[in-house]
């Protein structure tokens, strides 16, 4: 996978669709189905929309039983980071993303065991790096 830089973040997030995934990624890692219901997608149009994003650099995904999980890069290029804080910053005053975070927000109750599992296996890549290192 390669890291992407400025050019390729913009022409990521050039894409309507992509660019509020990306927006309610940075809120929590999400479930593929969490963001189809939100943007009103269907599974393949969600599922090719996060493929580019993830082939490119701007999302990882980890699969968890039957649902695939999705979540912005654990390690973020310098300038992912800052159209990830431009982003927050900006599209606040704009009603569609404001909708989709009362959407996000609405189904919260459904979404929050994904942090969870999203939580659990970071921490568990985490210690299993640290015992490669150690082992060394």
């Amino acid at each position: 996978m390669q890291r992407p830089q400025l050019i390729e973040v913009y022409n990521c997030l050039c894409d309507e669709k992509r660019l509020r995934i990306v927006h309610l990624l940075a809120q929590s890692p999400l479930c593929v189905c969490h963001l189809q219901d939100i943007l009103g997608l269907t599974q393949v149009a969600a599922s090719k929309r996060l493929a580019y994003l993830r082939q490119r650099g701007l999302v990882e995904s980890r699969r968890h039983e039957q649902w695939m999980i999705y979540s912005l890069p654990a390690k973020r290029t310098r300038e992912l980071d800052w159209q990830l804080r431009c982003l927050q910053d900006c599209l606040t005053t704009h009603p569609v993303f404001g909708d989709d975070l009362r959407k996000l927000k609405d189904r919260q109750s459904d979404c929050c065991w994904v942090a969870g599992v999203a939580g659990a296996a970071l921490t568990a890549s985490v210690r299993s790096s640290k015992s490669k290192l150690t082992s060394r």
